[in-house]
């Protein structure tokens, strides 16, 4: 089936075809409620798999309840998108249109039965029925603390009338992860800028040490976790696929933030060393570094005092990326301005010398990438610290000034 018209389909059964009260409370053992896992895709968005429950009503309906359906058509989607109003959406649809949409992409799915007593099944049923009916099927998702993983356990929790439950320990390949970020870093590791960005998006509050419970906030961890825990019963594999998922293979070292950041070094310490020999700022050079900086500084301005997702504010990387970083790119172009940049070159020398020194005690856990960024920035603002000082007698794209008799 063609993937745009099975989303399609199943976004229609999901707002139209089953709402709550389709989806009844029935006592007896005869309905079996399941925890549903698909395995990570290749797409940055699955990266960390896919939760889901799966409702099948005795020999009746067979549903899969998704925690995590969105509207792209819904007024302002990017925008509000963009500035953190996430608003995910509960749907149920067949079973069989829940296993389509996945069993083309090479992604393994895996169904848990839950260990659940009647009554507690009735609990259940009764809380999702009410949570597929509009407007009780709209919520604000949250990355690690409310998402399609997290919340379907939530339901399940509150129907088992357990504050927590018995999980089991990491996987051995999982073990030394203990922050959301770093949980985040093993998924992403074969896309290196993908967690770049979110290195300089997300602030401290992802580096907290989590608990177990907290860890599940990824739907593969949160399979681990079930197994062999008093909630699920013995997994059982719905469609083949790798165990690792669908990601893409490693990203070449030379394709990688680091290496981008050490060529940029490499470019400013060449640019600085020229300038100091032949007594020119290279103003193109400065405009093109510092004005990128000023770019990426807008979008961590923006995460930072605009929008609402979370963990994006505090975050430290703003003392380094903010709109600032234009000042050199605009008040260079004139001579009577350019003892503005002068001025912001020292201020801005000094924060970042500063930050550097005070990183390991803001308790945010940086990409290794962003310090050959900051040391190129370093350079080029030493550099115009030193050839502005004399109120830009020296700033020339040409040869250098020789006086005239």
């Amino acid at each position: 089936m063609n993937a745009r018209l099975l989303l399609t389909a199943i976004f229609l059964w999901a707002m139209f075809a089953v709402r709550g009260q389709d989806m009844p409370a029935p006592a007896g053992a005869d309905t079996l409620v399941s925890f549903v896992t698909v395995y990570p895709g290749s797409e940055i968005y699955e990266l960390e798999g896919h939760s889901a429950l799966r409702v099948r009503l005795g020999s009746g309906p067979d549903y899969a309840v998704n925690f995590g359906l969105f509207d792209f058509n819904a007024p302002h989607f990017v925008y509000r998108f963009v500035k953190g109003e996430t608003d995910y959406m509960v749907g149920a649809y067949p079973w069989r249109l829940f296993v389509e949409s996945y069993a083309g992409t090479g992604r393994r799915i895996v169904e848990q039965p839950l260990n659940l007593s009647p009554e507690a099944t009735r609990r259940l049923l009764s809380a999702l029925s009410a949570q597929l009916t509009p407007p009780d099927n709209v919520y604000r998702y949250n990355y690690v603390l409310d998402n399609c993983a997290t919340r379907p356990l939530g339901f399940v929790l509150l129907a088992a009338e357990a504050d927590s439950v018995e999980l089991s320990a990491p996987t051995p390949e999982r073990l030394g992860h203990t922050t959301f970020r770093e949980i985040m870093r093993y998924y992403h590791r074969n896309y290196p800028w993908y967690q770049f960005g979110i290195d300089l998006a997300l602030g401290p509050l992802i580096d907290r040490p989590v608990s177990r419970m907290e860890q599940t906030f990824a739907p593969v961890s949160l399979e681990e976790a079930l197994a062999g825990s008093s909630l699920a019963g013995e997994a059982r594999e719905v469609t083949e696929g790798a165990p690792g998922g669908a990601a893409c293979g490693p990203t070449p070292w030379l394709l990688s933030p680091m290496a981008f950041a050490l060529a940029v070094f490499l470019a400013s310490l060449g640019v600085t060393v020229r300038d100091f020999r032949t007594g020119r700022l290279s103003r193109g050079f400065d405009a093109a570094l510092f004005g990128t900086y000023g770019i990426a500084g807008c979008v961590v301005t923006f995460l930072v005092f605009v929008s609402e997702h979370y963990a994006a504010n505090p975050n430290y990387i703003i003392w380094w990326l903010n709109p600032l970083c234009f000042i050199p790119v605009i008040f260079l172009l004139t001579k009577s301005t350019r003892r503005i940049v002068f001025w912001y070159q020292i201020i801005n020398f000094a924060v970042l010398i500063g930050l550097i020194f005070a990183w390991p005690f803001c308790g945010q856990s940086a990409n290794p990438a962003i310090w050959p960024l900051i040391a190129a920035e370093i350079l080029r603002s030493g550099r115009a610290i030193a050839g502005l000082r004399n109120n830009g007698t020296h700033t020339h794209n040409c040869t250098p000034r020789t006086n005239r008799q």
